[in-house]
């Protein structure tokens, strides 16, 4: 089996976020469960895709960390498509079918990055009690108070690109899903967000209670306008992450319910600065009837790639 490894959502190797590629043989089914979680534990990456090309323009591709299958991952499904490109498996201008675990997901190929749909947008619950949000900033390292306040001197085009800020109050932390769970969770600054600390027995057993992947910490209030986050999900064996396409894309539709950005512009999210391997990820959200459809795109470069003997 070939294998790849490629840093997504970024232009230089040893930025962004690497992920593991494996291409299936032409005919191959999947390997068994048990070691395509083995091979995932081998390269030591936080998820690794394997692919099986269905026709032409389908593939179906399977997502594992090293602890378990989870069912769609951003920045691997990026890295996939980097690695199908480069072995011409795709081509730049077209736009392919990927069948994943979270259902079936459009995938656009360019020469300068790739933009993937994400699946549909949920909002599965908001942590609301005092007490229940004391513990999750605890766990974090920080202290609830005054985290989620939208500053009263915001002002229109405070975020990147096209996004607004229009209007004012306490965000407070939600769950929220575009393929995979995550509580999005607003702090007051770059600063701020810098300091989290998480106790990461606590955060695996937190996330499990809440039945999501771990918690996406993030701040609207940065001089650049971008909106930027740290991604943190030990339950699956990931202290933290460097750019995560599906919480990026949760986040997007928490950002919108909130009033915060506006539809049909582009959405810049900076993660991984914390783990000097800084990510950029863009977003798109875009409203047809009561159809909400967000897309995130990145580019990606190829570090390695070799055979896989099994």
């Amino acid at each position: 089996m070939k294998f790849y490894i490629v840093d997504a959502f970024t232009q230089t190797v040893f930025g962004g976020n690497p992920a593991g590629v494996v291409i299936l043989p032409e005919g191959a089914a999947f390997p068994e469960d048990e070691i395509m979680r083995k091979t995932a534990a081998e390269l030591r990456y936080s998820e690794t895709a394997f692919i099986r090309q269905l026709s032409e323009t389908e593939f179906n591709i399977r997502y594992f960390t090293p602890a378990a299958e989870v069912e769609l991952c951003g920045h691997a499904t990026i890295g996939s498509f980097v690695a199908l490109l480069s072995c011409g498996m795709v081509k730049a201008g077209e736009t392919y079918k990927n069948k994943t675990l979270a259902g079936d997901i459009q995938v656009e190929v360019t020469e300068g990055s790739i933009l993937m749909d994400m699946a549909a947008p949920q909002y599965i619950g908001a942590i609301r009690e005092a007490e229940a949000r004391e513990e999750l900033y605890r766990v974090m390292g920080l202290s609830a108070q005054g985290q989620g306040v939208v500053c009263a001197d915001a002002a229109a085009g405070e975020l990147s690109g096209a996004n607004q800020v229009l209007a004012m109050g306490e965000l407070i932390p939600e769950l929220i899903s575009t393929g995979l769970p995550d509580i999005m969770m607003p702090v007051k600054d770059e600063a701020e967000l810098s300091l989290i600390a998480p106790d990461f027995a606590a955060l695996a057993k937190l996330s499990e209670r809440y039945a999501v992947t771990g918690v996406h910490a993030f701040t609207i209030h940065a001089e650049d306008g971008a909106v930027h986050c740290r991604n943190f999900a030990p339950l699956y064996d990931i202290d933290e992450e460097a750019a995560t396409g599906t919480s990026n894309g949760a986040l997007t539709y928490y950002l919108y319910r909130q009033g915060l950005l506006a539809p049909e512009g582009e959405n810049v999210f900076i993660q991984g600065e914390a783990m000097d391997r800084p990510s950029k990820i863009t977003s798109k959200l875009s409203v047809e009837g009561e159809a909400v459809t967000i897309r995130v795109g990145g580019s990606g470069v190829i570090l390695a790639e070799g055979e896989i003997h099994i």
